[in-house]
C-alpha cells in the first residue's frame, strides 16, 4: 500500500495507525496516529512537480512564523531532509505529513461563520501580500486558463463540449452552456491584468478551513495552499463567494462575509467590479480542472459529471444573484455601504 509505504520511510521502527477521514477531491488524506502524536498525510494526486509542492511547503513555513489569528498546516521533516518523499511504487507521485490542527469544519451558511471566515480571509490577504520567499510561484492566475490546464487547451474543451463521449451526453445542454460562457470569458481576461496582483490562497472553501471546536464563528485554521499563486486581489473574495452562491440563505451569508473582509481589506472600485466575472472564471475553472483530471485518467466520468452540473447549476445561481453579488461587492470598496 502506498500509505504503508511511505509511513515507512518517515518511520522505520512502525508503530503507525493510518485512518481515512473528511478530505477534498484533489488528494489522498489519511489521518496518522504515531508515538503520541496525531500527523495529517497527504499524497499529491494533482501533480507530479515537486517545484509546486517546494513552493507551498515555503510558503507555510513562512506563514506560520506570522503572528495571525490562524494557524496553518506545518510540513513534517522527512528523514532525508527535505518536507516532501517522492513514493516508491514507480507512479511519480510525492507525499507529506503535516502536523495535526484541532478543529472542526464550519458551516459558512450561517451568518456568523460566514462574517468570521470573511474576516480570516482578509487576514489571510494581507499576510500574503506580505510574505517574500526564494521561491516562485509555481501556477498561473485563474485568468491563464490555457497555461493553468496544459491538458485542457480551448480547443480540446470545445470539441468535448461540442461532442462529447456517450457517458456525457445527457449533459449536452450544460456542457454547451459551459463552452459558451467559456468563450465569453477570454473576451473579459486580458482586462484583469491591470488590476492589483499578489499571492492569493485560491481555494478557501469550508472544507479547507477549521473552526475551534464548539465555537463556529471563531476560524482556527486555514488549510490546503496547494494552488496559492500569484493572481489578481479580489480572486480571493471571488472564490469564497462563488461557493457561498448556492448555500440557504446566500444572500445575507455573502453580505456578513463581506462586512468581515472589509474589516481587514478594502478593494479598489475597480477590484470590486470585477469580482462578477471572477466568480464565473472560479465555476468555470472548477470544470475545467476536473476535465483535466478525467481526461489524465484520474478521476472517473462520475466525478466530472457531478462537477459538470455543479459548475452550470453555479453559473445559473450567479446569473439569478448576479445583483446580490454586486450589491455585496460594493460593500469591499473604500466607500462602500
Amino acid at each position: 500500500m502506498p500509505v504503508d509505504a511511505l509511513l515507512a520511510t518517515y518511520f522505520p521502527g512502525g508503530g503507525w495507525k493510518a485512518e481515512a477521514g473528511l478530505a477534498g477531491l484533489n488528494n489522498t488524506t489519511r489521518y496518522v496516529t504515531v508515538g503520541g502524536q496525531r500527523l495529517v498525510l497527504r499524497i499529491y494526486e494533482t501533480h507530479r512537480d515537486a517545484g509546486k509542492i517546494a513552493f507551498e511547503h515555503a510558503l507555510l513555513a513562512e506563514l506560520a512564523t506570522r503572528d495571525t489569528a490562524f494557524r496553518v498546516p506545518v510540513p513534517l521533516a522527512h528523514p532525508s531532509g527535505a518536507t516532501f518523499a517522492k513514493l516508491e511504487d514507480g507512479s511519480g507521485r510525492f507525499g507529506c505529513l503535516f502536523r495535526y490542527l484541532e478543529g472542526e469544519r464550519p458551516d459558512s451558511a450561517n451568518g456568523r461563520t460566514a462574517e468570521a471566515v470573511g474576516e480570516t480571509v482578509g487576514e489571510l490577504s494581507l499576510n500574503l501580500a506580505a510574505v517574500r520567499i526564494d521561491l516562485p510561484p509555481q501556477y498561473p492566475p485563474y485568468y491563464e486558463m490555457d497555461a493553468a490546464h496544459p491538458s485542457c487547451p480551448q480547443e480540446r474543451i470545445a470539441a468535448f463540449c461540442a461532442a462529447p463521449p456517450l457517458a456525457f451526453r445527457g449533459q449536452r445542454a450544460e456542457l454547451m452552456l459551459l463552452a459558451e460562457r467559456l468563450r465569453q470569458f477570454r473576451a473579459v481576461a486580458p482586462k484583469l491584468r491591470g488590476l492589483p496582483h499578489q499571492l492569493v490562497h485560491g481555494d478557501v472553501n469550508d472544507s479547507n478551513l477549521l473552526a475551534e471546536t464548539g465555537r463556529p464563528d471563531r476560524i482556527a485554521a486555514v488549510l490546503d495552499f496547494e494552488f496559492c499563486t500569484r493572481d489578481v486581489r479580489a480572486m480571493e473574495p471571488a472564490v469564497v463567494l462563488s461557493g457561498l452562491l448556492d448555500t440557504e440563505g446566500a444572500a445575507d451569508a455573502m453580505t456578513a462575509f463581506a462586512d468581515g473582509f472589509r474589516r481587514r481589506v478594502r478593494l479598489l472600485p475597480e477590484e470590486a467590479e470585477a469580482i462578477l466575472p471572477l466568480v464565473e472564471l472560479r465555476k468555470l475553472d472548477v470544470f475545467v480542472h476536473f476535465l483535466g483530471r478525467r481526461l489524465d485518467g484520474v478521476d472517473g466520468e462520475e466525478t466530472l459529471r457531478q462537477q459538470i452540473d455543479s459548475a452550470a447549476n453555479g453559473l445559473n445561481s450567479l446569473q439569478r444573484r448576479a445583483g446580490q453579488v454586486i450589491a455585496c461587492c460594493r460593500r469591499l470598496v473604500a466607500n462602500g455601504a
